[in-house]
């Protein structure tokens, strides 16, 4: 197997370990921002043993540090926006961020948008809308917003990532993000009383080693081999598998708007994708 065909098979492994965060979040009773903090203490752990191995130093960087801020801020709020609204929700709100990337551009950096990135704004806009037709409660709202965010976060993310000078600023990178949100989710302890379940103690585990330490190891191997169009479209398998795991072992299923909703988001998110290689744009 050559080199391109191993990072694409790392990223399909790293998506769907990625997909599991939705069930292992529900099935948690702890505090979100506990959940944050105790699942990053442990992958920060383990992407230092990485870094270790492969002989990468912790230093910071400007883009490493943005990377990092936009990394943790995204974590803290798609778990919270997880406990708030449904997982389908969350998962498939915060994966407009090439969209919001493009928005970004286009009013900060004063970017000219193309006729095709103008329509991938509106249809995923709408896309966004109908999933606020379904469950309309203070805590769906505040959790369908709080996913949006994170799609913000994670648009900058991977744009610092794609800015980043070689593997080991992109390991500093995810490094840093995952010690900030350890950090930052240590507030959580304040808010309410801990009490951890053996049950509980084993989805945090797995939350920190396999879905979210050991895929990051493999999302920065696979980012060193494959285009990031390739990635983004591998990626994709995570908002689909996510809510189908949450259905199986868990009963949540998401409304008939927000199934809507998600399609549109997903194919036009992927369609824009495809244009945007072909424009060599990514």
């Amino acid at each position: 197997m050559n080199e391109k065909n191993k990072a694409t098979l790392a990223m399909v492994v790293c998506a769907l370990m990625w997909s599991i965060s939705g069930i292992l979040i529900k099935m948690i009773s702890w505090n979100p921002l506990v959940i944050a903090s105790v699942r990053s203490m442990i992958s920060t752990l383990v992407l230092l043993i990485i870094m270790k191995k492969s002989g990468y130093r912790v230093k910071p960087s400007r883009t490493a540090l943005i990377l990092g801020g936009s990394n943790a801020f995204g974590m803290l709020t798609f778990i919270s926006a997880n406990k708030m609204t449904t997982a389908a929700n969350a998962i498939v709100l915060q994966y407009t961020c090439p969209v919001w990337v493009l928005f970004i551009a286009v009013i900060f950096l004063k970017e000219r948008a193309k006729k095709y990135d103008v329509a991938a704004v509106i249809l995923c806009l709408a896309g966004m809308t109908l999933f606020f037709l379904d469950k309309i409660t203070p805590g769906n709202i505040v959790g369908n917003i709080l996913a949006i965010l994170a799609g913000v976060a994670m648009g900058i993310m991977f744009t610092a990532s794609a800015k980043a000078k070689d593997l080991e600023e992109r390991f500093n990178g995810l490094f840093f993000g995952q010690f900030i949100t350890a950090i930052a989710g240590l507030a959580g302890f304040a808010v309410e009383p801990f009490h951890a379940e053996p049950r509980e103690v084993l989805f945090i585990l797995i939350l920190g080693i396999i879905q979210l330490g050991l895929p990051y190891a493999l999302y920065a191997y696979a980012s060193s081999h494959i285009s990031a169009l390739a990635c983004s479209l591998i990626g994709m398998l995570e908002p689909m598998a996510n809510p189908v795991w949450v259905a199986l072992f868990y009963g949540e299923v998401p409304g008939r708007f927000a199934l809507i909703g998600a399609v549109v988001i997903i194919v036009t998110t992927s369609l824009w994708c495809v244009r945007q290689s072909r424009d060599g744009q990514l």
